[in-house]
C-alpha cells in the first residue's frame, strides 16, 4: 500500500469524506504539510464538537431513565 493511500485509508477511517480525504492528500503531495496539518486538525475539531453533542443527548436520556427509574420505586 502507497503512502497517499495509507493516509486515504486512515482519513477514510476517522470519517472524513471522500472530498475532504483527497484534498489532504494533494496537500500531502505537493509538500503543503502545514496546510495539511491544518485541515487534518480541522477535522478532529469537527470530530470533538460531533462527540459533545453525543454525549449531551447520552445525558439527557440518562436522565430520562433516572427520572422513570425513580417513578417505578
Amino acid at each position: 500500500m502507497t503512502e497517499r493511500e495509507q493516509l486515504m485509508q486512515g482519513l477514510a477511517d476517522a470519517g472524513c469524506t471522500q472530498e475532504t480525504g483527497t484534498a489532504i492528500c494533494t496537500l500531502f503531495e505537493t509538500g503543503e504539510y502545514g496546510e495539511m496539518l491544518r485541515q487534518m486538525k480541522k477535522q478532529r475539531c469537527e470530530l470533538i464538537r460531533e462527540m459533545h453533542e453525543s454525549q449531551k443527548k447520552i445525558d439527557c436520556i440518562d436522565y430520562l431513565i433516572r427520572l422513570q427509574e425513580k417513578r417505578m420505586k
